[in-house]
């Protein structure tokens, strides 16, 4: 098998991949409302995720043609019907026996069957069609498709915080003493929707985390990139115990109350981890890259100095994450209204948002000031920039929006505002680290042309 069929067969994997993630963000949106117009529609648009995924699909085939266009969609439409059968247990309701099988097989024959039709015939549209060359290579497609799985995990979480829904399902690895996979979907209702359905995309970040593992393992031969593949799925387990034991405290099957003790401290451990999770993922797709491989022209000394600020600036960002968990997750309840937040957590928040913000200010100007050409920083510096502004104003009406409320009843405004400003927190630690890594890189670089330069310079001698 050739390089580029062994990158093809990456690259359909992870456009299916791609697609089940699209799917499962329309689902999730469509199943806040089910049964009406706007949630059949929805529905429908899963269907046209798996034609989009097979026209791509079709068009990177290397081949003209539209019987080829068709086989590329049909592989994409296998790796996406395989992927979601991780939620079709839940569909069989309370179904047994015989019953079950019958259930069983009418919904995967249906998934494989409407997944193979509407990708063909989006392949077949793409194959007869101009041809795209791929951008990426296939791990780094996939390590952003993974990423983006993370974050998308990340926002339904921030839901969760925000509805007040993280106790909704008492017990764990079992929800209700179902099995995860097959607790049934007319039972998902208010928070227990919330919660169940993020526990679900745990699941695919798990599937998509060991898969990545393996991709890495088979095409990229840096040591960096490898080890870090690992640690990234050691991540991810960890995360997922750390959910776990917020919920029970301990391992246990039981769903009495007496044999649980939910952990805040493990609740503010979980949310920061988990952005530290995606920030991680987010540069293993960056090391997989053509660019990253490449040549570079080494920095100046001045410039160089942003590597000591960028990395500053993750730690920073850090420590602001830690302080917006403990303001969330330390709240007092009150019985006939809103929380109270110890003054202590706001104050703290307060105060490193300045330094955070003051702090990318001063990354996001240096790494613009970085010439063009090493287009990389300065597109970073550039999002940063705009990322802070856009999560100085989140923080703002969360703010407000949170000390204002007079009822305990949460509205839905600030749930939006109070989730968005944690997803754009999130981003801007991966952006941040992101920029760290390419100022080592092109650092390292400086440091090893100076190197090629005096060892010649010796030899010449």
């Amino acid at each position: 098998m050739n390089e580029n069929s062994s990158d093809r067969r990456g690259l359909h994997l992870a456009l299916g991949f791609a697609t089940t993630v699209v799917m499962w963000a329309i689902g999730y949106v469509a199943m806040m409302r089910p049964g009406v117009v706007a949630g059949e529609i929805l529905f429908g648009a899963m269907f046209v995720a798996l034609f989009l995924g097979g026209l791509i699909a079709g068009r990177l085939t290397p081949t003209s043609g539209r019987a080829d266009g068709a086989r590329a969609g049909i592989k994409v439409a296998l790796v996406s019907a395989t992927v979601n059968l991780l939620v079709v247990g839940s569909l069989f309701g309370r179904d047994t026996g015989s019953e079950l099988w019958v259930q069983l097989a009418i919904w995967v024959g249906g998934l494989y069957a409407a997944s193979l039709i509407c990708a063909a015939i989006g392949g077949a549209v793409g194959g007869g069609g101009s041809r795209w060359q791929p951008k990426f290579p296939a791990t780094a497609l996939f390590g952003a498709i993974t990423a983006a799985t993370i974050f998308l995990l990340l926002v339904t979480g921030g839901l969760v915080t925000g509805l007040e829904a993280g106790l909704a399902v008492p017990d764990w690895p079992n929800s209700f003493g179902h099995n995860m996979l097959l607790y049934p979907i007319s039972q998902m209702k208010g928070g227990v929707y919330y919660e169940h359905a993020h526990r679900l995309y745990g699941m695919l970040v798990g599937l998509s985390a060991i898969t990545l593992l393996t991709l890495v393992a088979r095409f990229e031969s840096g040591r960096l990139v490898r080890t870090l593949a690992v640690i990234g799925f050691l991540m991810v387990c960890v995360q997922g115990l750390m959910g776990g034991l917020r919920v029970t405290g301990h391992i246990t099957l039981s769903q009495d109350a007496v044999n649980l003790a939910p952990s805040v401290p493990l609740a503010v451990a979980h949310g920061v981890f988990g952005q530290m999770v995606f920030a991680t993922f987010c540069l293993i797709a960056v090391l997989c890259g053509r660019r990253w491989k490449g040549d570079f022209v080494p920095l100046d000394g001045a410039a160089s100095k942003g590597r000591v600020l960028s990395a500053a600036l993750v730690v920073i960002l850090l420590m602001q994450l830690i302080s917006g968990a403990m303001y969330r997750h330390y709240q007092i309840p009150v019985l006939d209204g809103p929380p109270t937040y110890p003054k202590w957590a706001m104050h703290l928040h307060l105060t490193w948002a300045a330094v955070a913000l003051i702090s990318t200010l001063m990354v996001g100007m240096r790494a613009m000031s970085i010439p063009k050409f090493l287009r990389p920083i300065p597109q970073l510096g550039h999002g940063i920039l705009m990322l802070v502004g856009i999560q100085v104003a989140f923080g703002i009406g969360a703010l407000v929006l949170v000390i204002t409320r007079k009822t305990a009843e949460i509205p839905i405004s600030e749930v939006v505002f109070t989730s968005l400003h944690q997803s754009t927190g999130a981003l801007l630690l991966a952006t941040s680290v992101m920029i760290a890594a390419w100022w080592r890189r092109l650092t390292v670089s400086a440091s090893s042309a100076s190197s090629v330069l005096s060892a010649s310079k010796v030899a010449q001698a």
